[in-house]
């Protein structure tokens, strides 16, 4: 088992920054994948960014391309999501997602371990 805490969501404005993390517990963390995903209200959830278990290949959809950075940091158990010049189409619930599997994450958006989600509100 694998337990995901996301944090660091908020209110921002506009063209602003936020850094959500994502805290990992449980099964060696090293050996995951990691996805960020969102859900709009009203919106299926959607694909963000993902990383390797190494941190050395990274993965993102074209909204966010050049705005939003995933990291990851296995000595700490966490992955990070660097958002800036935010806009408020970003509001969302953001989810972290853990799976051995990066095909999982990339091509099937699903994933063994899901956090509980942090809100990110933009207001314009």
């Amino acid at each position: 088992q694998v337990q995901l805490v996301e944090s660091g969501g908020g209110l921002v404005q506009a063209g602003g920054s936020l850094r959500l993390s994502c805290a990992a517990s449980g099964r060696t963390f090293s050996n995951y994948a990691v996805g960020w995903f969102r859900q709009a209200p009203g919106k299926e959830r959607e694909f963000v960014a993902a990383i390797i278990w190494s941190g050395a290949t990274t993965y993102y959809a074209d909204s966010v391309k050049g705005r939003f950075t995933i990291s990851r940091d296995n000595a700490k158990n966490t992955v990070y999501l660097q958002m800036n010049s935010l806009k408020p189409e970003d509001t969302a619930v953001y989810y972290c997602a853990a799976d051995p599997r990066l095909h999982s994450i990339l091509v099937a958006h699903s994933a063994d371990y899901w956090g509980q989600g942090t809100q990110v509100t933009v207001s314009s």
